[in-house]
């Protein structure tokens, strides 16, 4: 779809998740611009389910009741348990991410936080590039593409939780000066 309109962009954002970076790869071999500079974030990446990590719906569903797993998955603001700092899979044991401060990482995360999250790489990194009229392309994940599209869309914390980004469906922002969405 991409290659169809005719985009060219001059830099592209994945996360540090490998079924982005993958999807990232792909999108620019089939549009010829495999070149461009990729910067990769951890900003960007999946929101943290904590303990719940690792587990399918159905042990999930199972454990926790069904009311308490969509609370979590689907408000804005409520997170589920923080996964333990001595769990192998916490991100303070990755050595993906033994470059950033480890206080910064998350053990759990809701909707809410996974903006705070996305914002600083918002702020310090694609909003500056866009700003210098370059075209970015941002290939992360539902809920991190969420929280953005919520900041950008300015949506209500009651209307987000029944928005869904469909997968491997580009979306795409024009923006004016000011950053506001206007299509």
């Amino acid at each position: 779809l991409m290659k169809a309109e005719g985009l060219k962009f001059d830099v592209a954002h994945p996360t540090l998740l490998k079924r982005a970076i993958r999807t990232l790869n792909l999108a620019l071999d089939v549009m010829d611009q495999a070149w461009i500079p990729v910067q990769k974030s951890w900003r960007l990446n999946e929101r943290h389910y904590g303990a719940l990590q690792g587990l399918d719906k159905a042990e999930t569903t199972a454990k926790y009741g069904e009311a308490q797993v969509k609370i979590w998955r689907r408000s804005y603001d409520i997170p589920p348990p923080p996964m333990a700092d001595s769990d192998p899979g916490h991100p303070k044991n990755d050595r993906r991410y033994a470059a950033f401060d480890a206080a910064t990482l998350p053990a759990t995360e809701s909707l809410k936080t996974t903006l705070d999250r996305v914002l600083p790489y918002w702020h310090d990194a694609i909003a500056p590039q866009l700003k210098s009229g370059k075209t970015v392309l941002v290939a992360a994940h539902g809920n991190s593409l969420r929280a953005l599209y919520k900041y950008l869309n300015q949506v209500p914390d009651q209307e987000i939780v029944e928005l869904n980004i469909p997968t491997g469906i580009p979306l795409r922002f024009e923006l004016d000066a000011q950053f506001k969405v206007k299509s």
